[in-house]
């Protein structure tokens, strides 16, 4: 059994959140930069605004994006981990407190019907999964809502099958156009339940830009959409162009046999995701 004090943990989540506030994450670095290198015109000329801008970013300390997002937290707990301290959860809003303030990043979080402002970003979105071992796993993955406002969920039928879902997802990056601020990131979950499904999707955005499902016929559903998504035309920004998406990661779990959820949880250019281990 191992001992962890949450304040190692309110820490880890400061770190995190400071870091990716002001920095992409090296695949979507090195996909926006594959991806300039095939454009032309405004594409390529917002492409390499874009790269400049996190360059800038780095170098000041300041954010890479204006929307620095809602805080969303994963955790995978080791079982054999005792906590001490502070509650988790607590521990976690205070880390992004602090990261928040001392950043000077943007507070976004508000009550959903009175819209006043929590004036501190918390909380934050936290996901708690119980794993063998004794080790802490932090993701940290701020979320902002140009993006996030474009994702959808659907009930499909068993019927519609793989070429339901691709089309799903495919009508989900059309029908959002450039507001996401393109090229995308496309997280996708497949099976579940309606609430289980959405964090399928929220999850697959943690992998990196890129990466493929070991599964063969899931990779081969993310290389799909990927290629029908970029056949659409939006291209960087909205003007046009070869890459509307640079990335699909999709993410499965068994379902009920009268159903196939869809999730689709869109992320914008600004691919912000860091992790640690405790």
């Amino acid at each position: 059994m191992r001992t962890i004090d949450t304040k190692e943990i309110k820490d880890c989540v400061y770190r995190l959140a400071r870091k990716a506030g002001c920095t992409l994450t090296s695949s979507c670095r090195a996909a926006l930069t594959a991806a300039k290198e095939q454009e032309t015109g405004a594409a390529k000329f917002a492409l390499s605004s874009l790269l400049e801008n996190e360059v800038v970013a780095g170098r000041e300390g300041m954010p890479v994006c204006q929307d620095t997002g809602m805080s969303v937290v994963l955790i995978e707990l080791g079982q054999d981990v005792c906590l001490t301290g502070a509650p988790l959860k607590e521990a976690v809003n205070e880390g992004v407190r602090e990261a928040y303030r001392d950043g000077r990043f943007r507070k976004s979080i508000c009550d959903p019907l009175t819209r006043v402002n929590t004036g501190d970003n918390t909380p934050a979105h936290l996901h708690l999964d119980l794993v063998a071992g004794e080790q802490v796993k932090i993701t940290y993955l701020p979320k902002g809502f140009g993006s996030e406002n474009m994702s959808r969920l659907f009930m499909l039928t068993p019927a519609e099958g793989v070429e339901g879902i691709i089309n799903a997802v495919v009508e989900t990056v059309r029908l959002a156009g450039s507001r996401p601020c393109p090229p995308v990131y496309v997280g996708v979950g497949i099976g579940g339940a309606f609430d289980s499904c959405a964090l399928l999707a929220k999850r697959a955005l943690t992998r990196e830009v890129g990466s493929r499902n070991p599964r063969e016929d899931v990779a081969a559903i993310e290389e799909e959409i990927l290629s029908r998504v970029n056949k659409l035309n939006i291209g960087p920004q909205g003007f046009g162009g070869k890459c509307t998406a640079i990335g699909v990661s999709c993410e499965l779990a068994p379902t009920h046999i009268a159903g196939l959820p869809v999730a689709v949880n869109i992320q914008c250019h600004c691919v912000r995701c860091e992790k640690e281990v405790l």
